[in-house]
């Protein structure tokens, strides 16, 4: 199928889902300069009404922070994403956070990478944007967001090629 893809010029690029359910933001929306003015990279943004945070593409497991507040994955088309729950959560130190992923496992779309209670997160004063960024992102050069609003867990929210 990818080959007649690439024959014919229909290839869409790289399908990236929201890692979890919420409302989907652009990147701008979030009110932190690291992400909001992309200086990590582009991306978007969920504000998330569940709180299992899923794999938003097949790939490897780069990264899990040990406080269990980011991941990041590597597809296996090279796009390496960064998924940060909520602004500033690594100050809870795990709190509220269930690691469900390691760093080297292999992930399809929707595997379940970590758990986040929301609720006890927003109770505790912190915003839980969650912004899922591509941290390479100079190895593309097309990026198209999903129309905001709400969106499902592994609903493509981000289309990007090279």
């Amino acid at each position: 199928m990818k080959l007649f893809q690439n024959l014919f010029g229909k290839d869409n690029g790289i399908e990236i889902a929201a890692p979890v359910a919420g409302k989907l933001v652009a990147i701008s929306e979030v009110n932190d300069p690291t992400f909001g003015e992309e200086i990590l990279g582009k991306g978007v943004a969920v504000i998330p009404s569940d709180n299992r945070i899923c794999a938003p593409a097949d790939g490897t497991v780069s990264t899990v922070f040990p406080t269990g507040h980011a991941a990041a994955i590597t597809t296996d088309s090279g796009a390496e994403i960064l998924i940060h729950i909520g602004l500033d959560t690594v100050k809870l130190n795990g709190k509220h956070f269930t690691i469900h992923a390691k760093e080297g496992d292999k992930v399809k779309k929707g595997d379940l990478l970590l758990e986040a209670d929301i609720g006890q997160i927003k109770a505790e004063g912190y915003d839980t944007i969650t912004p899922m960024v591509i941290c390479n992102t100079d190895d593309f050069s097309k990026f198209e967001m999903a129309p905001s609003g709400d969106v499902s867990q592994g609903d493509v929210v981000l289309t990007i090629g090279k």
